[in-house]
């Protein structure tokens, strides 16, 4: 039953976080990214302290100047303002699938960082991930869309949040890590909308697109929270690809996308090595418990 529950939960995040996607691309036809990065990130740290506050925890904690979580911040504003351009610059659809090999490249950090044990078999899912970005970008071919390397730039930005994430001082809770990834987008927001130097515009219609986008993003961080924490991980985890099949739907329903053969082909390559490198690792720890249990 936790598993069915923390998979659940899973399958909700990713939901949210792909309407999050969608309502940050739908407000940036009208407003300056800098200003929806601002006010997504003012409105979703108030939640956070406030939800901080309700546990009885320190809002400020001397830890959040160790140099993972300095790190984390500086990841979390490349990886949200890149895939934030990325969005609004290319299709949801394709943004989303190059996306999802996130958890590879932070695979190959923790074997790069943490010293972990990576197996052939990891390496080999991990290049036919990679081979399916390439289908979706296609450098040097008549469909390649450089804006697209913006993706793989917020890519890379999420993987180093989510390693620098593991190495962050376990006294800090989710709930306050929630405070400080949230706070540096408001200086990254204001810092791109003064270099920018565009109008700030913000009409009704905006001002729910992006409270929108602020209520669901925190959403999605709380039910993955709750997933993560559910079951077991290696079972849970498998789920987050879910929301690939939610981008595609929006980007399809709701902006009019089609992708084409190459782009849904890529896409599945990525979701086949993730998902195949996630069984992988459940067998390495599987192993690893039967033998300490021998």
């Amino acid at each position: 039953m936790n598993n069915t529950k923390g998979s659940l939960y899973m399958v909700v995040a990713m939901a949210a976080f792909a309407i999050e996607d969608m309502l940050i691309k739908s407000a940036a036809e009208t407003t300056a990214l800098g200003q929806i990065l601002a006010l997504f990130g003012l409105g979703g740290m108030l939640i956070f302290i406030f939800l901080t506050w309700r546990k009885g925890q320190k809002i400020l904690h001397p830890a959040i100047l160790t140099a993972p979580i300095l790190i984390r911040a500086l990841c979390e504003v490349i990886g949200r303002f890149s895939f934030a351009l990325a969005i609004t610059l290319t299709p949801l659809s394709s943004a989303s699938a190059i996306l999802q090999a996130t958890p590879l490249i932070a695979m190959i950090g923790a074997a790069l960082l943490f010293g972990e044990h990576v197996g052939v078999k990891r390496w080999l899912a991990v290049l036919v991930g990679f081979i399916g970005v390439l289908m979706i970008i296609r450098p040097g071919l008549a469909g390649f869309e450089a804006n697209s390397l913006l993706a793989v730039i917020a890519t890379l930005g999420f993987a180093g949040r989510d390693l620098a994430t593991r190495a962050a001082p376990p006294v800090l809770s989710n709930m306050q890590l929630g405070v400080y990834g949230f706070f540096v987008l408001i200086p990254a927001g204001i810092a791109i909308q003064l270099y920018q130097n565009e109008p700030t515009q913000l009409n009704a219609i905006t001002s729910l697109q992006i409270i929108g986008a602020i209520i669901f993003g925190v959403a999605a961080y709380n039910a993955l929270t709750i997933a993560m924490r559910a079951g077991d991980v290696s079972v849970i985890a498998p789920f987050r690809y879910t929301r690939l099949l939610f981008a595609l739907a929006l980007g399809i329903f709701i902006f009019g996308e089609s992708p084409d053969i190459m782009t849904l082909l890529g896409s599945l390559l990525v979701v086949i090595s993730g998902v195949y490198t996630l069984s992988q690792t459940r067998k390495k720890v599987s192993s690893r418990v039967v033998n300490s249990e021998a």
